[in-house]
This record gives C-alpha cells, sequence and structure tokens, in this order.
C-alpha cells in the first residue's frame, strides 16, 4: 500500500517547522545570552567609568588663595562666578567646594570638606557700588580687615593627555547654549530613544553611495558613548557598540545626566600642549569667560567647531573661520525656531572677542609644567592620573593675569624698538625670529612663586625660558658687591681692604691679566667716569669699577660666595665673572635675590602648598625652605645701594613710567636684557632674548625694564602685595653724614653733604679738613 502524498508533505511541513521552530528558539536564547553579556559587560563599563563623580574623578590643580579685603573694588556677580568656576556652588551638593548665598548686598561663602579651607565656617561678604564695604567670619560674626577665599582652578584634568575641564552641572548651563548645541548635533536630543533613525539610515544610505564611511550620524547620546568607552576609528562595528552603549545609557541615565556628560566630556580644540574638554574650560579658553557670560554668537561659535574643533583651536588667528562656525550654528537655530532671525542678525554682526592663544590659553602652562615635574618626584604617573587629588599650587591668579598683561605690553615695546632690524632682515630674505622673554615672581619671605611666564606664546612653544640658562649681565653685580662688603665682617681678601658704599675706585680704560691672558673689558658706551664711590659704580653698573673690585676682593671668594647662596656651579674665579658672563637662568637669579630682600636668608623656589585626597587627608604639606647665607648687616648695604640704582641709576626709568613704591632693583645688559628688583613684600625677574643667543642690542632698562616696571606698577596696587614697606635698617648699620668733594665725614661747614651707610665698625672717622678748620 503506497505512502499519501499529501500526508507526507505534512509530515515534511511539520518536522521544517520544528526545525525552525528550534533554531528560533536556539537563536532567542542564543540572543539572549549576547545581549545579557554585553548588557553586562557594558554596564560594568558604565559603573567602572562613571561611578561615584563622572567628571570629578580626576586630580585638579588649584592656584593658591585669593585675598580680598575692605575698600575692595569688586564686582559681586565677577566673585559668584569665580567661586563657582572654583567648584562652589548655589545648592546643596556633596561634591562641590562650599556653598554660595547671596543677597542683592552680599555674599556668604560656606566652604565643604571639600574646599581649601576644610573645617572653616566662611565669611560673610558686603558690598556697596561694587565695593567691598564689610567682611564679617561667619564662625562668630566678628569684623575682619581681609579674608582668603577659594583658590582659583588652574587645570581641570592632570593627566597623560593634559587635558583640560571646568565641570558644570545641568542647571548651570546657560540655555542659549544647550539651543545651540541640540541645533548643532542632534535637534530631536530629547526625543529619540538615544538613536536617530532617520539620520542613521540616511547617514548608511550616503556611505553605501559613496563606497566609504564618512558620513556621521551620532546622537549626542552616541557621542557620549564613543567618548567615554569607545575609539574614534570610523568603522561599523564600533558604531554598531555605540549603538548598543547609547541604548544602555539612555536606560541608565536621564536626559539631562546624558547631556551634562557630553557638555563637560566634548573635545573643542587644543589650547597650547592642553586638550580642551567640555564647554566650561572652553568658554575660558576661547574668550576668557565664566560659561554663564557668553553671549548669543559665542554659544553659536562654541557649537559650531565641535564638528572640527581642530580646525577652529587658532580662530582668533583665523576670524573666517570663527565667523563660519558662529553663522552656521546660528542658521540652524533660526531655521529650527529657537531664535528669531533679529536675534541672529544681532549675534553675527556682534564681536566675538576672542582672547589670543599665546597668552589669553594655557595662561600658566609654563608653571603647570613644573609643577608636573614636581609632583612626578613625589607621586607615580598613575596616582596623579586616577585619583581625585586637589593640587593647590603658590600661583596667584591675579598676579599671573598681571604678569601676562605686562609681558604682552613690554614685548610689543621691545618689538617697535627691533623694527627696523626686523625690516632689514625681511630685506636680506632672513626669517624675522622675534624675542623671547620670561618673568619670575616670588615673595621673597618664602620663596613661593606668585607669577610665572616661561615665554612669549606657550601655544607656539613650550620652552620654558624661566629655566633657560642665559649670561645674567650686570643682575649679578650685586653678587660681587655683597662678597666686597662682607669685608667689613672678616676684612679677608686679597688686597686685605675693607670695602663700604664709600671707597672710591678709578673708572678709566683698564687691561687686566690672568692666567697669563689679557682681559679688556669696557663700559657701556665707552663712557667712564674718573674717581667714584662703589655705590655710584653700582648705580651706574660700571664694569671697569666692578672688575677692579672682583680682583681685590678675589675671584675665588666671589666665587665661594655665589655657591652659598646656591647659584650656578659652573661659575668660575675669573675676571669675567665680575660681568655676569657665566650662566644663570631667571628663576635662579631670583632665588639669589631673595638673599637681599630678605635679610640674609635664602628661599628656595617653591610651586606647592598642599596636595590633598579626595578624603580630605593632607598627603603633601610644604614649608618654606630658608637658609641663612648673608649677614643681614650686608643684605641691607646691597638692597640700599639699589635702591639708589632705581631712584637715580639705571634702573630709574620704572620710576618715570609711574612705579612709585619703594624697590630696590638693578638691570642687566648682556647679549639679552634683565631686570631684577623687589619691595619689601614681592620681588621679580625679568630677562629678554633670542633664542639662537643672538645680541639684543638693547639695554636692560629698555627691553625687560618695560615689563618689569608695567608688571610691578600693577602688583602693588593688589591686596596681597599693596602693603609695601621701606626696607627696615637692621642693626649694626650706621648712618653717617658725608661732605661730597673729599668722601670724609661732614662738618658744619661743609656745603655739601649726603648720607651714606656702614656696618657699624667700618665707617671713616676722619672729618673733612676742606671746608672750614673746625677741632673735633
Amino acid at each position: 500500500m503506497g505512502r499519501n502524498p499529501r500526508q507526507s508533505k505534512k509530515r515534511r511541513g511539520r518536522k521544517f517547522f520544528r526545525v525552525f521552530l528550534a533554531f528560533v528558539v536556539v537563536g532567542i536564547f542564543v540572543a539572549a545570552i549576547f545581549l545579557s553579556f554585553y548588557y553586562r559587560s557594558y554596564s560594568e563599563m558604565i559603573d567602572a567609568r562613571l561611578s561615584g563623580e563622572v567628571i570629578h574623578g580626576e586630580s585638579r590643580l588649584f592656584t593658591s588663595p585669593k585675598l580680598i579685603s575692605i575698600g575692595q573694588q569688586m564686582d559681586p556677580d565677577r566673585l559668584a562666578a569665580y567661586l563657582e568656576m572654583s567648584g562652589y556652588s548655589t545648592s546643596d551638593n556633596a561634591e562641590s567646594a562650599g556653598l554660595i548665598a547671596r543677597t542683592d548686598s552680599a555674599i556668604e561663602i560656606k566652604p565643604s570638606k571639600n574646599s581649601y579651607f576644610n573645617g572653616v565656617n566662611g565669611v560673610r561678604i558686603e558690598f556697596e557700588k561694587k565695593r567691598i564695604s564689610h567682611l564679617r567670619s561667619l564662625d562668630n560674626g566678628d569684623p575682619l580687615i581681609s579674608a582668603e577665599i577659594e583658590p582659583e582652578l588652574i587645570t581641570g584634568l592632570f593627566g597623560r593627555n593634559r587635558e583640560k575641564r571646568r565641570p558644570f552641572r545641568y542647571e548651570e548651563i546657560p540655555p542659549i547654549l544647550i539651543k545651540a548645541v541640540l541645533s548643532a548635533e542632534d535637534k530631536r536630543f530629547f526625543e529619540h530613544p538615544g538613536l536617530d533613525f532617520v539620520r542613521i539610515f540616511g547617514a548608511a544610505w550616503h556611505d553605501i553611495r559613496r563606497g566609504e564611511k564618512a558620513q556621521g550620524a551620532s546622537t549626542i547620546t552616541m557621542q557620549v558613548a564613543r567618548s567615554f568607552f569607545f575609539s574614534k576609528k570610523r568603522e561599523w562595528r564600533r558604531k554598531f557598540k555605540e549603538i548598543g552603549m547609547a541604548i544602555l545609557l539612555e536606560h541608565r541615565f536621564t536626559k539631562e545626566q546624558i547631556f551634562e556628560l557630553y557638555a563637560n566630556e566634548v573635545y573643542l580644540g587644543n589650547r597650547g600642549s592642553f586638550a580642551i574638554h567640555g564647554f566650561g574650560e572652553a568658554a575660558q579658553a576661547y574668550f576668557g569667560k565664566n560659561l554663564r557670560e557668553i553671549s548669543l554668537g559665542q554659544a553659536a561659535f562654541l557649537a559650531g567647531i565641535i564638528r572640527a574643533p581642530s580646525n577652529y583651536a587658532s580662530a582668533e588667528r583665523r576670524p573666517e573661520r570663527a565667523v563660519e562656525s558662529r553663522d552656521r550654528v546660528l542658521a540652524q537655530m533660526t531655521a529650527n525656531g529657537v531664535i528669531s532671525q533679529k536675534e541672529a542678525q544681532e549675534a553675527m554682526e556682534a564681536p566675538l572677542n576672542l582672547v589670543r592663544g599665546g597668552f589669553g590659553a594655557s595662561p600658566s602652562g609654563h608653571f603647570v609644567d613644573m609643577v608636573r615635574d614636581d609632583l612626578l618626584d613625589r607621586f607615580s604617573e598613575e596616582e596623579l592620573i586616577e585619583q581625585s587629588y586637589r593640587i593647590y599650587t603658590t600661583l596667584d591668579s591675579d598676579l599671573q593675569r598681571i604678569a601676562i598683561d605686562a609681558l604682552e605690553w613690554g614685548l610689543q615695546k621691545v618689538d617697535a624698538q627691533l623694527e627696523k632690524t626686523y625690516e632689514r632682515w625681511r630685506k636680506n630674505g632672513e626669517s624675522v625670529q622675534l624675542p623671547q622673554a620670561a618673568l619670575v615672581a616670588m615673595d621673597p619671605h618664602t620663596g613661593e612663586i606668585k607669577a610665572l611666564v616661561g615665554g612669549r606664546d606657550y601655544a607656539q612653544s613650550q620652552l620654558n625660558h624661566a629655566l633657560a640658562k642665559r649670561q645674567p649681565g650686570s643682575v649679578f653685580k650685586p653678587f660681587v658687591y655683597a662678597a666686597a662688603f662682607e669685608t667689613a665682617l672678616d676684612g679677608e681678601n686679597i688686597s686685605g681692604q675693607v670695602f663700604t658704599p664709600l671707597t672710591t675706585m678709578v673708572d678709566e680704560p683698564t687691561v687686566f691679566f690672568f692666567d697669563g691672558r689679557e682681559y679688556t673689558p669696557n663700559n657701556y658706551g665707552q663712557d667712564f667716569h674718573g674717581v667714584v664711590t662703589l655705590r655710584e659704580a653700582l648705580r651706574r653698573s660700571l664694569n671697569i669699577v666692578t672688575v677692579k673690585l672682583a680682583e681685590d676682593v678675589g675671584y675665588k671668594r666671589i666665587v665661594s660666595f655665589t655657591k652659598r647662596l646656591g647659584l650656578n656651579s659652573d661659575i668660575k674665579p675669573t675676571p669675567a665673572i665680575a660681568l655676569g658672563a657665566y650662566e644663570m637662568s631667571p628663576l635662579e637669579v631670583a632665588k639669589g635675590y631673595t638673599a637681599f630682600a630678605n635679610y640674609g636668608l635664602r628661599c628656595e623656589p617653591e610651586l606647592l602648598k598642599d596636595v590633598v585626597s579626595r578624603s580630605g587627608e593632607v598627603l603633601q604639606n610644604n614649608n618654606p625652605r630658608r637658609r641663612s647665607v648673608l649677614d643681614p648687616r650686608v643684605a641691607y648695604l646691597v638692597t640700599n645701594l639699589m635702591e639708589d640704582v632705581m631712584n637715580h641709576g639705571t634702573g630709574a626709568g620704572v620710576r618715570s613710567r609711574g612705579f612709585s613704591a619703594p624697590a630696590a632693583g638693578k638691570t642687566g645688559t648682556s647679549r639679552d636684557g634683565w631686570f631684577a628688583g623687589y619691595t619689601s613684600n614681592l620681588l621679580c625677574v625679568v630677562w629678554v632674548g633670542f633664542d639662537d643667543n643672538r645680541e639684543l642690542k638693547l639695554t636692560g632698562a629698555s627691553s625687560a625694564g618695560y615689563i618689569w616696571g608695567e608688571f610691578m606698577k600693577q602688583a602693588v596696587q593688589l591686596p596681597g602685595f599693596s602693603g609695601t614697606q621701606r626696607f627696615e635698617r637692621p642693626e649694626g648699620v650706621v648712618s653717617v653724614s658725608i661732605d661730597a668733594d673729599t668722601f670724609m665725614p661732614a662738618n658744619e661747614s661743609c656745603p655739601n653733604v649726603r648720607e651714606e651707610i656702614f656696618i657699624a665698625g667700618s665707617e671713616p672717622v676722619e672729618y673733612c679738613t676742606l671746608h672750614g678748620n673746625i677741632d673735633y
């Protein structure tokens, strides 16, 4: 009996269905395992990367605390913005540096456990016409004359990629910036589930037609997935990973949280050697502003550069790029109905006010480089990358800004003087090399570096000229004079003579012989003055007299003296030592000058104050490193002579340009220009010169002096540096009335009398016999 064809067909159908069903079940099972694996894997990635605090899991560098005082001019809005940039919040936040409470006329600052002032209740600041009228402690309500507030953030991350961030919460992001970003990058962000299928299929079709992976279709959520978890290589495999992670992110976080991650992570170009991440840092880097102060046009610019940030990093030098970025987003915002055509037109006509890349971005770049090297001597790189250390430095944010401005202003003056030289180079077909400059400002009593600029343009060159060794020229002379004045204490020198500011020498062309060779120095401008005192010789910066002095004191004694001060160990006992022929860095000169400004105590330069862990434990605490290297009386004599240099000598140009505070200083002219000087509470050294060591052909006064004077003129107006005092005469220094003609103690008949100072016991005792005949 044969089989029924119809029944056989049914059996085959049922068998196929069972096999198909088995495949479906197995496929679903495998897919479930696969999806479960990736869900768990991606969840672990999210937990590992985003657990706890998303952006703040990083080491951050801060300046030193900011000093405020009664009577100081200050805008309450700018102060609040400063505090928010330093980590304070207007609402309770467990991770913030503290809480800000505002009224119409006052701000109360309450530090948290994450503040530099951990354990302090805070301060109330009252304002009247944008000036601080009262300060009160929140501990007990007592009135204060001045107070310190939170340090300013220098850089938001200390890591391998030198990234910078200034994190903001979603609610702190300006609404106009959110609208600009959505218009430029993902206008349906708040509607789609993490994927914009219209854009994805459109981009896929575009790629297929072109035969290459070129068209982007990433939503903001997918960009967050890529930035935090995956590489940026264009490939389909990565795109599928992004899609999976984007779906999971949408499941784990709210839209606002995802946008906050994006706003703080998005890459927005480079300034100097720093990669700029997040709109908070970008607003500071491109505009020098707090994020909440940006205009509509500036918000459009920031949103527009997301597509190709490297193309816009130099937008201040290529303004057409900045305009293109801004106008493109403004047009998109108008098309999306976010702003009106009138608002867009007004924003297009308004200037962007981009800050310069060299001075505006990475303003502390050279200082940060030095801090990095210092930290790596104390901690491993892994610790600095992975731990949430708060690293408090010695930098004063206001002084640093003044230093940058002074350097830029002074170099414009130098460039103007060298314009004929530049023109000659152009005519000869030579490239025009601009001179470089460096400025170091220190607290002379602690060694804390308060401001440091290591070059003309950090964005173009990260070479730190504050550490580069060059011939210091005449700024070295005070060390020679100090070694000479020490003879009043021990009388030990080649000539057996005791040297005082009144000691006379003949300033005339002289050939010196050393080690069988001739040495023939000259005065600047070949100008000679005959018989002069050592005071006049330093005031006029006379080379011949200084070499004679070094010869009489003993070159070896001067070398020994400089080693005691911690200066260049390669200095040799030759006649050239007197004229600063042996190289030193600006920072080294500054260290040596602390011995004069600090009455004989030499201070080692300091970069760090404290390193604090996330839990609040102080891991590193730096105290001033001081060492007595000079008798206070000798230090005061040198300071007094350098006051004369500032008031009546080669440094007097800074007085004519408006700097009037009591100060001591010295010019230096080698192949470069130098100026070193100090007040009672601030020391500053400036260097100007060419990288290839060609001669600047400008005096220190007309190159570095411009920068020094402009910097110090503004510095002494700041609350922390305005209380300059006259240099106090230490015990053991006496003043004697001297006849100007005979350099002997004056009698009542002497017509021209001036005061001179001496270490007690070294002053002259025989009175003037030229004027009158008085028996003493």
